[in-house]
Order: structure tokens, then sequence, then C-alpha cells
């Protein structure tokens, strides 16, 4: 069991699985007063909205992430994070790689622990609507381990 707190959902660019995870956490969270965002570990598509098919899942699910802007991950990010969940392995390394010479009291950890959340980006909407339900069940499993 864990204690509620401050979550960041990271991809690698911040545009497809980290904001659904942070819209769906959002909207799942909500008798929490907690904050949720997401970041990317690449500034590839800093300040730009998520993808379009990530929008419409997530539209068609009851939830609007079309206002949120793409943005990389921050040293900062560490102090106002209780919980930095990553969609994949290999950005789980990264991250962990670029807190190796920092003190964080953040825990780092795949949101679909042990699995990866598949990046969906080069696929079609139906890659879209899988990481969605990857997304879901995991921030359920999430929630129901908090007290």
């Amino acid at each position: 069991m864990y204690e509620p707190g401050n979550v960041l959902m990271v991809c690698l660019g911040n545009i497809c699985r980290s904001p659904l995870a942070q819209g769906v956490f959002k909207k799942m969270s909500k008798k929490f007063n907690i904050e949720v965002d997401s970041a990317g570990v690449a500034n590839y598509h800093s300040g730009y909205p998520p993808d379009k098919r990530s929008i419409y899942i997530a539209k068609k699910n009851g939830i609007d992430i079309s206002m949120q802007k793409a943005r990389q991950i921050n040293l900062g990010d560490f102090k106002k994070f209780d919980y930095v969940f990553v969609m994949d392995k290999q950005n789980l390394h990264n991250v962990k790689d670029f807190t190796s010479n920092y003190k964080t009291n953040s825990i780092i950890r795949l949101l679909n622990d042990p699995y990866e959340i598949e990046d969906p980006y080069y696929g079609n909407e139906e890659g879209f609507e899988i990481v969605y339900d990857k997304i879901y069940q995991s921030c359920k499993r999430v929630l129901n381990n908090w007290k």
C-alpha cells in the first residue's frame, strides 16, 4: 500500500502515452487532492498538443486532453511529484539515468509494472485503443494500492 501523492506520467515525446495517462489518472483520482501532469524524456514535441489519435481516444472515453502541451521532464519534477510513472523500460532507464546524480524521494517505476506500454505513434488507431486500455488498467491498479 502506498500513500496518495502527486503523479507525473512520462513517455518519450509526451504526445501519445503520457498525455493519455495524465488524463486517465486525473479523472480516476478526483477524490484525492493531488496534482497529475505528464512529460517526455525528449523535447521533440515541446509546446505541441497531444497526438490527434490520443485526443480522439481520450475524448471517446470522456476525457479531454486537447489543451495539454508537451514538455520535457526536468529535475524540479522530482521535488514536485511523489510518483513518476514511466511507460516503457528504455524511458525508465533514461529517467533513472537522468536522476542518478540527484537525490530524489520520488518513486520511479513502470506504470504497468513489470510490463511496458508500447508506443503507438507509428501504428494505427487500434494501437491507441490498446494503449488506452493498458493505461486505464494500470491507473486502476495504482489507485487500488493507495490507502
